[in-house]
């Protein structure tokens, strides 16, 4: 499997994190190291490198829970999509993130603040101004000169994308000219921080190929995929349409046969990947070249643990996935009760899973008791969850995880992460690009439009479901996954324990008929995409724009995410007293960077 390697050789890095300004360009070369090495082609390449280096959320030798590019807490656990998971004592910050109630103290923010600005931005930023020497001192050619900035700008692009998501406009815009970004300010004109975004983008989009040699570099339509999304966090719905269009006319993309085609290491980079954050594989002890934001978010207990049980998905997500007779979503009566769970039952009690019908996706999603866990045998419920009454009692988002065959192969097998590098992020696919321009139709009452590219999504939904129907309602004591001894031979087949050849619960999927208003439109459009990208870091980022959205399309965030919390109470009792308001749309600006900066950034007025 080629992937795009984010080793950094101690060269690069001293070049990088040091200066590429005039000073050190008139230091005199120690040893054989001289600037040589980056002013040309190959040079500024291993610098790109560096940039690209930090797009997992981490960087080499930097372990950064709070920068992980899966959003998983600003995007999954601030929203009603998921609970931080394992145990309130353990990353206490992302308590106050869960609960509304953020600090200008609190460590993950500054984190993701440090990845994307103080790291990313300034690493491209001095990227650009080594392309831009090299090129006047004749180095390379314009051609490569403007291949090399459409990469670097595309990153610079999306590390401020990344940042202004969480942070809103009150990050600095930081330019490769910029004399001393330490004098820059973060206060910005509305809708400044979107155009320089965009921008970046469109440079990119004009300048990059079509389809690129290695996995992990972007194309033109990455580029516009990436402006596109920017467009709609701002309902600038016309901007982000001709870029969606020219996404679908390119016929580049397609759906994957399967829904879970877009999670398994055995797929990755495949036809419905618009832009893949690469992940390497067993390169250094402990996984700190890998995603290490999601290092937390793999079960922790039982036959399956490993760390740390973070990110568990919340009943109010599960209760989204029950359908009707018909096989379409409760749109309205959703919560009025719960999908059965095992809450409260111990692992050797019986427990029986949920007949009501559901949608498939859910246990692609959702490890639920009582179902089959990829390939690592029946969920054992509170045996494999950290901490039910904190966490709840689903395993933690289970689309990241890797197969038990796959522990040792491609998964690093050192360190207490084991195999949390080896799957690829699926950034942008081919589905968000579909549903956005679903939602662009709606708003603009194209009904048609908007029921097809809804189906699409939803047939494929429907072509695979988890299958294995347990038997019996009390497990043996001691599985591995089955039983002592055996193999996976022994439990692939069927036999007293599951039947292989039924579904593992009553899976139906039904088409929408034609919408026949904007309303009912937008309504399916939001709805599926919760369901389609749950616990993928972004339905905070969703409920915010579509809070914006005119009377009818609306979906009042404030009023649903403290109708979650106050729903949750019959789940756990950590949301009591919680309340979302609109200050907590966006994280406040790190106080450490204002110290670091002081008279020059500014606080969001919201946290003052």
């Amino acid at each position: 499997m080629k992937k795009l390697s984010i080793f950094l050789s101690v060269l690069v890095i001293i070049a990088i994190i040091s200066s590429c300004s005039e000073a050190f360009l008139e230091k005199t070369p120690q040893g054989k190291t001289s600037e040589n090495v980056f002013y040309n082609e190959k040079g500024i390449d291993a610098l790109l490198t560096g940039t690209y280096a930090l797009i997992s959320g981490s960087a080499l030798w930097y372990i950064s829970w709070g920068a992980s590019i899966q959003n998983w807490t600003y995007g999954s656990a601030a929203s009603d999509d998921a609970y931080k998971g394992s145990e309130l004592t353990d990353q206490v910050p992302v308590n106050e993130i869960e609960r509304w109630e953020v600090t200008t103290t609190n460590q993950y923010p500054a984190e993701k603040w440090r990845l994307c600005i103080g790291m990313g931005v300034d690493r491209a930023n001095k990227t650009l101004n080594v392309i831009k020497k090299t090129e006047e001192a004749g180095e390379i050619t314009a051609d490569v000169a403007t291949r090399f900035r459409a990469e670097t700008r595309f990153l610079r692009g999306f590390y401020n994308f990344e940042a202004w998501l969480v942070f809103g406009d009150y990050i600095p815009i930081l330019l490769e000219d910029t004399p001393d970004p330490k004098l820059v300010s973060n206060k910005n004109e509305k809708g400044a921080v979107l155009e320089h975004i965009v921008s970046d983008m469109k440079y990119a989009w004009e300048n990059l190929p079509e389809s690129q040699a290695d996995p992990g570099r972007p194309t033109r339509y990455a580029a516009m995929a990436i402006a596109a999304r920017a467009y709609l966090q701002e309902l600038r719905y016309s901007d982000a349409k001709p870029l969606l269009d020219n996404i679908i006319h390119s016929n580049k993309y397609d759906l994957m046969p399967y829904f879970i085609d877009n999670f398994e290491i055995a797929t990755e980079n495949n036809k419905e990947s618009v832009f893949e954050i690469q992940a390497c594989v067993n390169d250094v002890s402990e996984s700190l070249n890998a995603e290490m934001g999601i290092g937390l978010n793999f079960p922790h207990g039982g036959d399956i643990g490993f760390c740390c049980g973070f990110h568990q998905p919340s009943q109010n997500l599960v209760n989204a996935f029950k359908v009707d007779a018909d096989g379409l979503p409760l749109f309205d009566t959703f919560n009025n009760t719960d999908l059965k769970n095992d809450a409260g039952i111990p692992s050797d009690q019986a427990f029986t899973i949920a007949t009501d019908p559901v949608d498939p996706r859910l246990d692609f999603t959702v490890g639920r008791r009582g179902i089959p866990c990829k390939d690592w045998g029946i969920n054992r419920g509170s045996n494999w969850i950290r901490k039910q009454s904190d966490g709840g009692p689903y395993l933690p988002a289970l689309k990241p995880f890797f197969n038990k065959k796959e522990l040792y192969s491609l998964s690093t097998t050192t360190g207490w992460q084991t195999g949390v590098n080896a799957n690829n992020f699926r950034y942008i696919r081919y589905s968000h690009i579909l549903l956005w321009r679903a939602e662009v139709a709606a708003y603009e009452g194209d009904l048609v439009t908007a029921t097809t590219y809804v189906n699409m999504i939803r047939e494929r939904a429907g072509k695979k479901v988890v299958m294995g129907k347990v038997l019996i309602d009390v497990l043996p004591a001691n599985v591995y996954p089955w039983g002592p001894n055996t193999t996976d031979a022994d439990y692939m087949v069927s036999n007293s324990t599951i039947d292989w050849s039924q579904p593992a619960a009553n899976y139906k999927i039904g088409l929408y008929h034609p919408f026949t208003s904007k309303e009912e439109a937008m309504r399916a459009v939001q709805w599926e995409q919760r369901l389609e990208f749950a616990t993928e870091g972004r339905r905070f980022f969703d409920l915010r724009r579509w809070d914006d959205l005119p009377a009818g399309m609306r979906v009042d965030m404030a009023a649903t995410l403290n109708a979650f919390a106050a729903g949750d109470l019959r789940i756990r009792e950590f949301m009591r007293g919680a309340n979302f308001s609109n200050k907590d749309k966006f994280m406040p600006v790190p106080q450490t960077q204002i110290d670091l900066q002081p008279g020059v950034l500014v606080q969001n007025p919201d946290y003052q």
